[in-house]
């Protein structure tokens, strides 16, 4: 029987489905990896970047309501995978690691730790390959928080191989000192221990490993962002604007390393009620997210204040697997879907970067100029840089038509900031209040003048 439909209609109709996180259409992104076809019944497959995908259910259903669509087609079966998409790991030592996440936080008591563990298992649910290491080197908490009483055994090499637990492989310091021993190590020390950590464990084939690091900024921070190819990090903050503001601290520590920071997670947001589950906000709420859009970062979700947190915590089981059903658990699963979708556009974004800016001069010289990696110095002009932004409320996301209209931008506007997004971007912010367009360097390229 002839088939009704040939590969290039299906292919035609599937360029109608547009991931909303990257911006391009599932064809043109590579995500159709098979197409099958037996007379009017279709067979396809595409293969997301993450098994954590967000959007994972709106991009199947849409593509089985379009290939039904197609004249002729009588049976549609629409198969979702998933391949982590992860940027090159020189290290030898880590070549099986697609992703490496920095968890931090400005300061201490804020469930920097808690967020860990629960991210891990979150992703973990989702069907990725998780594992964390502990490096918050004088409060370890994770063997307790993952209820993890095995210590590490050593492989032919004599690597270290890591306990695991609800199928997350999980290293610490607090694994190899008693229990009750306090780590009672100046700077310089704790970092070579962490540096030998990342050295010598055989974490195998992972698409995330988590660090937990320690609160603040200081030396064993600077280790691990300089010794470890960290894809991003994430910063974790409560919305009193005390820890507000130290976690911009954490967040310049993290631009000034060149670690691109992939978005601010608001904990303690809100209160669950024990007896009806429902969340009342009896602390301050939004300022995490408030934070995370002066800084030019994405907010990556709230995660309330749950009475069974504590609980989990002391049995040794993570919230997320205590009990999934959550309002805390939830609010997990979601920001981690929030962390993988970041993490893939950063990935896929900086793999088609052609060159990066050695230097920005934007907010301090006139005229504001870049220099390249390549040499070629450009100059721009504030107002143009206004007009050509990318954002959703400038640009029709589905059309590419431009919708603002170029006699509402006043003539001597002026840029107020310039953040890096990724290794591929920069998110910029105008005197007129608009901050919400991110223009990729290949872009900035095209919007430059030379020197």
């Amino acid at each position: 029987m002839a088939d009704a439909v040939s590969k290039d209609q299906v292919l035609a109709a599937l360029r109608g489905v547009k991931d909303p996180d990257l911006g391009r259409d599932i064809v043109s992104l590579d995500f159709v990896k098979e197409v099958k076809i037996c007379g009017g019944a279709l067979g396809v497959t595409i293969e997301l970047t993450t098994p954590a995908c967000p959007v994972k259910d709106e991009l199947k259903k849409q593509s089985e309501d379009l290939l039904k669509a197609l004249p002729g087609v009588t049976a549609v079966d629409v198969k979702m995978t998933a391949q982590t998409v992860g940027r090159k790991i020189e290290s030898e030592l880590l070549k099986g690691v697609k992703n490496i996440v920095a968890v931090a936080s400005g300061k201490g008591g804020v469930g920097k730790s808690t967020a860990t563990a629960n991210l891990a298992l979150a992703l973990s649910r989702a069907g990725a390959k998780v594992g964390i290491l502990d490096a918050d080197i004088y409060g370890p908490s994770i063997p307790g928080m993952m209820g993890i009483t095995d210590k590490p055994f050593a492989d032919e090499q004599g690597r270290a191989i890591p306990p695991v637990a609800f199928g997350i492989k999980a290293m610490s310091v607090g694994m190899l000192v008693g229990e009750d021993a306090p780590t009672i190590w100046r700077g310089p020390i704790a970092s070579r221990i962490l540096q030998q950590f990342l050295g010598a464990v055989n974490w195998g084939e992972l698409d995330y490993l988590l660090l937990d690091l320690p609160p603040g900024t200081g030396d064993v921070q600077l280790t691990l962002t300089q010794s470890a190819p960290i894809n991003g990090a994430v910063i974790v903050t409560t919305p009193q604007d005390v820890a507000l503001r130290i976690a911009k601290k954490g967040l310049k520590m993290f631009l000034q390393v060149n670690v691109p920071v992939i978005g601010v997670i608001e904990n303690m947001s809100g209160f669950v009620c024990p007896s009806c589950n429902a969340v009342h906000d009896i602390f301050r709420k939004g300022g995490g997210e408030r934070s995370a859009r002066e800084m030019g970062v994405p907010f990556l979700g709230s995660i309330p204040l749950d009475p069974r947190m504590v609980e989990a915590g002391d049995l040794g089981t993570p919230l997320v697997s205590l009990d999934p059903n959550s309002p805390g658990a939830k609010a997990f699963e979601q920001v981690a879907k929030n962390v993988a979708a970041q993490l893939s556009i950063s990935n896929l974004n900086e793999k088609n970067v052609k060159a990066r800016p050695k230097e920005v001069h934007l907010l301090d010289q006139v005229p504001p100029k870049i220099v390249w990696d390549d040499g070629l110095v450009q100059t721009f002009d504030y107002r143009a840089l206004r007009l050509a932004c990318p954002c959703a409320g400038c640009i029709n996301e589905m059309t590419g038509e431009k919708m603002l209209q170029e006699s509402s931008v006043p003539k001597d506007i002026k840029l107020v900031s310039a953040n890096p997004v990724g290794r591929y971007g920069l998110s910029l912010g105008f005197s007129d209040g608009h901050g919400s367009g991110i223009y990729t360097h290949d872009r900035l390229r095209e919007l430059g003048t030379k020197v």
